[in-house]
């Protein structure tokens, strides 16, 4: 049976999602937890988006197949549904930096990762010192220039759509860097915190930050607008542009298509894709 989870976490504590030896990870936390509570080994996970080092979640899903046997025991002797039995399982299990939302039942050809159609995150900047909050230190960076908004939201635009991202993306061998940005855009929340928005169909290592590090100049006065695009266009890493910190971004939402034939189609026309361009 295919199990969809869905999780949050913060990333402060976590050398990224994927599994790495030695380290602390969010996937091999989860996994491990799953094992105690469904007592297997802890199962293979298919995230749908993996975070780097310091990167947080609100939106991440994942998914496992189990036996049918061993999710029939979940629940024990009570009368819940084995979903919400093992939330509340692994709520006893987990660290206090992992949640499940839920765990739910897919058909087999939902796929976290292949199946999703776009990606969202946030980033969070504060550019009053003064007025930084100390309870928000882990996901939320303070910059020393106060940023023109208006400015940075215009320069964010102009690099919506397919493109060939290469400039932004931490370069790996025969992978490709060409991503359909749908949505770019900066505003200041009533806090006073400057909050990027930012939705593609997928990432890749890097870009996002690396993309907030192109407007970052541009709000500080230093770059005209069109400077982010002009870098996008050469396809090469630019000096100007810094990956700017882990923390400040959160994976908010992966949307899937709401039906199992367009979940099966979109995993496909993904995988396609994939196999003519891997990344």
């Amino acid at each position: 049976m295919r199990i969809r989870i869905d999780l949050a976490y913060d990333g402060t504590d976590f050398s990224g999602w994927a599994r790495q030896p030695g380290l602390r990870t969010v996937e091999e936390t989860l996994a491990d937890g799953l094992g105690r509570v469904l007592r297997v080994d802890p199962p293979r996970l298919v995230v749908g988006g993996r975070t780097d080092a310091g990167v947080h979640a609100r939106g991440s899903v994942c998914h496992l197949d189990v036996e049918e046997e061993v999710w029939r025991l979940v629940p024990g002797r009570s009368d819940r549904p084995p979903g919400e039995a093992l939330v509340t399982r692994l709520r006893g299990v987990l660290p206090a930096d992992v949640a499940v939302r839920s765990a739910t039942e897919v058909h087999a050809d939902f796929d976290a990762r292949f199946s999703a159609l776009r990606r969202r995150y946030s980033y969070r900047l504060q550019d009053r010192a003064a007025d930084a909050d100390p309870l928000r230190r882990h996901d939320t960076v303070v910059v020393r220039h106060r940023l023109d908004v208006d400015t940075m939201d215009e320069a964010a635009r102009t690099l919506v759509g397919l493109r060939d991202f290469a400039a932004f993306c931490k370069r790996r061998e025969g992978a490709s860097t060409i991503r359909t940005l749908l949505d770019f855009r900066w505003r200041r929340d009533d806090a006073g915190v400057v909050v990027g928005t930012v939705v593609a169909d997928a990432f890749c290592h890097s870009m996002v930050r690396a993309l907030v590090g192109a407007v970052v100049p541009v709000g500080e006065g230093r770059r005209p607008p069109g400077w982010p695009e002009q870098v996008q266009q050469a396809r090469r890493r630019d000096p100007g542009v810094r990956v700017m910190p882990a923390h400040g971004l959160c994976l908010e939402e992966i949307t899937y298509p709401e039906t199992v034939e367009r979940q099966r189609r979109r995993g496909e026309e993904s995988r396609a894709v994939r196999a003519q361009r891997p990344d």
